[in-house]
């Protein structure tokens, strides 16, 4: 759950961001994926893909010449991929052979994360409604329409479906698509959440705090604690993720020449602070960049800034050409890894591996295409990489034996272990 907020300098809205995906069926060592970001949102499996990987299949989505602004995470159950795409088109693929299931047509482009469950697939799209599409041949169950675009993570309890609608409202409907209860969301886009123990996190704040954030209890209908984010001053807030009473998330701010970063630790059930580290951005040999532009691509991934948690460690790309990682419990910097170029997509950790993409190398001597890339998440230690065709669009999804992900080229790979 991360979101991108408006400003109070401007007028411009600024988003919230992060997601959160869910599903059905539990771990295991070699399970599906089936919660946005992995349990807890921690961005991880406990599924070990250990590098090399080779393609098992690729498929060109839609043919277009226009690149794809965002692909966000899929979900896998069993021996199928359903995701929304930005052509409008909701995709069920065999995981083992890439053939089409079905599609499902909606009448807006979809850059939310769907959530499975025994009888449908529940995402959003930008024409405002809300689909329960069924797993079984792809017809639409039911329709829920909302007040505004839906761009968001959906997921499900056991008496409801959660979304949130851009500058709308969060909403709780039930699983026949008939609404529940609805909170305001005056000012967040791109909406990122996730439940645990019964609490949203995050929630809009109250009315009267538009620009503020909680932990919001779905039994008591009421805040455990709020966040002012006036006192954080950033554009985009990061989906968090939950280890033990530790919640993390992050934020960015764009100040023309560089970005600033920063780091929170807080306590889930008080909202008090543990631990913050800032740090700035820092670029490779390529030269220049467009840092506004790059900055606005982010912040259509739901995952942008989101962390990958392992064992002690804290790791983050956060779109610049530096990976990072920190101390669980004090905020210390652990290792960083510099790159030549920049990274394109939020971290995944499998076994002791974390996966990621950066973009391409642009120095005249040493020219690659976009790679995805893969690091001892121990130490940093570069073990692999593998060229592909365009960026990679927000962090790898693995399930099983196989890893998954789009780029900005419209490619979707499905990778298997080569041993």
């Amino acid at each position: 759950m991360r979101f991108r907020l408006t400003r109070r300098k401007t007028s411009l809205f600024v988003f919230l961001a992060a997601a959160l995906l869910l599903s059905l069926t539990g771990c295991g060592r070699k399970s599906d994926w089936v919660m946005f970001r992995g349990e807890q949102g921690r961005g991880g499996t406990t599924n070990v893909l250990k590098p090399p990987l080779g393609i098992k299949w690729k498929l060109n989505i839609q043919e277009s010449l226009e690149p794809a602004y965002a692909f966000n995470n899929p979900v896998v159950i069993k021996d199928t991929i359903y995701f929304g795409s930005t052509d409008g088109n909701i995709y069920a693929l065999d995981i083992r052979s890439g053939y089409m299931r079905w599609v499902y047509k909606t009448k807006g482009s979809i850059n939310s994360v769907p959530y499975g469950d025994e009888n449908n697939i529940y995402i959003g799209s930008n024409d405002g409604f809300l689909y329960a599409i069924s797993r079984k041949d792809g017809t639409k169950s039911w329709a829920f329409e909302a007040d505004s675009t839906i761009q968001s993570t959906i997921t499900r309890t056991d008496e409801s479906v959660l979304f949130v609608s851009d500058g709308g409202h969060v909403f709780a409907v039930s699983p026949e698509g008939q609404e529940q209860y609805r909170l305001p969301n005056p000012v967040w886009y791109y909406f990122s959440f996730q439940v645990y123990d019964d609490v949203l996190y995050f929630a809009p704040g109250p009315v009267e705090q538009p620009h503020s954030m909680g932990a919001y209890d779905l039994s008591l209908k009421d805040y455990l604690f709020i966040l002012d984010t006036q006192f954080m001053d950033a554009i985009w807030y990061s989906f968090p993720a939950l280890k033990g009473d530790k919640l993390f998330f992050s934020t960015a701010d764009y100040l023309v020449d560089y970005w600033r970063f920063d780091y929170y630790c807080y306590d889930r059930r008080t909202g008090k602070l543990n631990w913050k580290y800032t740090d700035f951005s820092e670029w490779g040999l390529e030269g220049y960049y467009d840092l506004e532009q790059l900055f606005n691509q982010n912040m259509l991934l739901l995952d942008y800034l989101a962390p990958s948690l392992w064992k002690n460690l804290n790791i983050y790309t956060s779109g610049d050409s530096v990976v990072r990682a920190m101390d669980s419990s004090t905020g210390k910097v652990a290792w960083r890894k510099k790159f030549d170029s920049y990274t394109t997509s939020a971290p995944t950790v499998a076994g002791n591996y974390v996966y990621f993409g950066i973009s391409e190398n642009l120095d005249p001597y040493d020219p690659r295409g976009p790679r995805l890339v893969c690091l001892s998440a121990k130490n940093g230690k570069k073990m692999w990489e593998m060229e592909v065709e365009g960026n990679i669009l927000s962090a790898p999804v693995i399930a099983r034996d196989w890893m998954i992900f789009g780029t900005d080229r419209n490619m979707f790979y499905v990778l298997e272990a080569l041993f």
